[in-house]
């Protein structure tokens, strides 16, 4: 009975070692403890990416799938939390897509309105020569378009029967004007209707004598647009002869967009060029702006006027003008260069970069744009002050982020509409 006893008290002490040494093999074999160090090791690997293609993850070193170019080592974040929507980029590959930022600040916005147009004559200094009195042309002075005159210049002479009765009753009542001095007074009076002048008919009552031909003269200088007549030619009384344009001062008028008629007003300033004159630059206010639009062409004329009395502005020269304009009604509003927008559709957006990542991350957002200011724009929402945009290499961070099935410009997701009332309380 003792002996029994004694074994069973042996054979469990046996059973319980056998138990604790399989359990020291088991949880302390080499085969275990290399499995632990894989799987740190794994934890810790590496991780390879393209510069240009940033959606590339490989666990080794090797060419790019999509370019060949050599793959990079992905930087560690640190353990900072990476938006899902964002696209990531290396140092490398923003370096290599020419990407670049800038801060988003408030500006004293200034459109500038690009306007062409051609140099016209003065429509005040514009002058007929007319016939005052009907007849034969029997000489012209002036005999072709383009020809100079000056004010009191003989241009033609004209031989008129009726201006030869004309003078007969002069003389005649010269005769007897002391004693019908009415008479006399109406003969004078008759001859100067028809623009003779008070020397003219002095001469004529001095002399004694008719007078065959009547003289026209110049009533302003300038230059000869048209001839009307030629030598022999009969003419009634009013016919045209000459149509001369004073250029000593002449407007220069350019086609305004009814889109551009808002930024312009009279007073504006506005500095234009010359195809004929390159070089120089010219500067006017802007005196009169049509307030009809023309119902072709769709533009409203603008006017400036220019002193030209070195005649070096002439009519029909082609002209560009650019006026800047102060808006003040968006006095103080943020201001992007034109370069970090882009357009589908109706939607503009721009790719904001991510702060507080030791990675280059960048999120597109959609925003509202006021009024373009040449080569930028005024924003009206979707953008804070102090905030980092890509200004430069804009469309290649869009297309990382479509490859990589981020949003994008061709790509919206229902998050966007969120993002945008996240700033819709924002009036700037």
């Amino acid at each position: 009975m003792k002996k029994i006893f004694s074994n069973k008290y042996v054979r469990n002490g046996l059973m319980i070692l056998a138990g604790l040494f399989i359990g020291w093999l088991f949880f302390h074999s080499p085969h275990r403890t290399t499995e632990k160090q894989l799987t740190a090791a794994e934890s810790k690997k590496e991780i390879w990416t393209c510069a240009m293609h940033p959606q590339i993850r490989l666990d080794h070193p090797g060419k790019c799938p999509i370019c060949g170019m050599e793959l990079i080592p992905l930087s560690e974040n640190g353990g900072a939390k990476i938006d899902l929507d964002a696209v990531h980029f290396s140092k490398e590959a923003a370096e290599l897509t020419n990407v670049s930022t800038s801060i988003v600040s408030r500006q004293k916005p200034t459109k500038e309105v690009r306007l062409y147009g051609k140099v016209q004559a003065d429509e005040r200094l514009l002058q007929n020569q007319v016939a005052h009195i009907g007849g034969r042309i029997e000489k012209l002075l002036v005999n072709f378009t383009g020809e100079p005159v000056r004010k009191g210049q003989l241009l033609a002479i004209i031989y008129s029967p009726e201006l030869v009765t004309a003078q007969q009753e002069l003389l005649e009542a010269a005769k007897s004007k002391q004693s019908q001095s009415e008479i006399y007074e109406a003969a004078r009076e008759k001859l100067m209707q028809w623009m003779l002048t008070e020397r003219q008919i002095a001469q004529i009552e001095s002399s004694g004598r008719v007078k065959m031909n009547f003289e026209v003269y110049s009533n302003t200088s300038g230059i000869v647009t048209a001839k009307r007549v030629n030598t022999g030619d009969h003419v009634s009384e009013g016919t045209v002869l000459f149509d001369v344009a004073n250029l000593s001062s002449v407007w220069v008028l350019f086609d305004a967009y009814e889109s551009d008629l808002p930024f312009l007003k009279v007073g504006n300033n506005i500095s234009f060029t010359l195809q004929a004159l390159p070089g120089t630059t010219f500067s006017a206010n802007i005196r009169f702006i049509d307030p009809v639009i023309d119902p072709v062409n769709r533009v409203a004329k603008v006017r400036v006027e220019v002193d030209n009395k070195g005649g070096r502005l002439k009519p029909e020269m082609f002209a560009t003008g650019v006026v800047k304009a102060n808006l003040n009604e968006f006095k103080d509003k943020l201001v992007i260069p034109r370069s970090a927008v882009l357009w589908t559709g109706k939607r503009s957006i721009v790719y904001v970069k991510q702060p507080n990542t030791e990675e280059i991350n960048f999120k597109m957002r959609e925003i509202e744009l006021g009024p373009m200011l040449g080569n930028s724009y005024v924003v009206l929402d979707g953008l804070k002050d102090g905030e980092e945009i890509v200004t430069d290499g804009t469309f290649n961070v869009d297309a990382a982020a479509q490859l990589a099935g981020k949003p994008s410009m061709m790509n919206r997701t229902t998050d966007q509409p969120k993002m945008k009332s996240e700033h819709a309380g924002m009036k700037m």
